[in-house]
């Protein structure tokens, strides 16, 4: 059992010299549950080669509570509503209340895309979205 309290200080040390996140910052934020709401821009959807692209941002507009497991899956279909393709985004890790991303969806193109839909949804239920005209968001910070 000493050896096991050797490493685990070891590891606390390491942490603190490597510039971890802190201790509040490590501390469990509890998901939102059923419908949550979803701050979006206006999807801007470009053509890149041979794929179709669009980037949109998000944002949880919550004070209290993560949004785990969001999930936007984006269909494109043809004229007669025949679905032709799509793209599928997953977020690793809880959005935290106020927490802004950037999500790139990319499609292979295809001659008979008509009209595409989106589809919000999060590990505890459905999202809400609301069209915001920006999002700022802050640059990454470099490990």
């Amino acid at each position: 059992m000493k050896r096991f309290g050797q490493f685990m200080l070891a590891v606390a040390v390491a942490g603190l010299v490597t510039g971890e996140a802190s201790a509040q910052e490590r501390k469990l934020i509890p998901p939102i549950r059923g419908e949550a709401t979803l701050d979006i821009t206006k999807p801007n959807t470009k053509l890149s080669g041979t794929e179709v692209v669009t980037i949109i941002t998000v944002r949880n507009p919550a004070t209290t509570g993560a949004i785990a497991g969001l999930k936007v899956e984006e269909n494109w279909y043809d004229k007669k509503r025949n679905p032709v393709g799509g793209d599928v985004y997953r977020h690793r890790s809880p959005l935290k209340a106020g927490e802004a991303v950037t999500i790139t969806l990319r499609t292979p193109r295809n001659p008979n895309m008509d009209t595409n839909q989106y589809q919000f949804t999060h590990a505890n239920g459905t999202i809400k979205t609301n069209v915001v005209p920006k999002i700022d968001v802050p640059p990454a910070t470099p490990k």
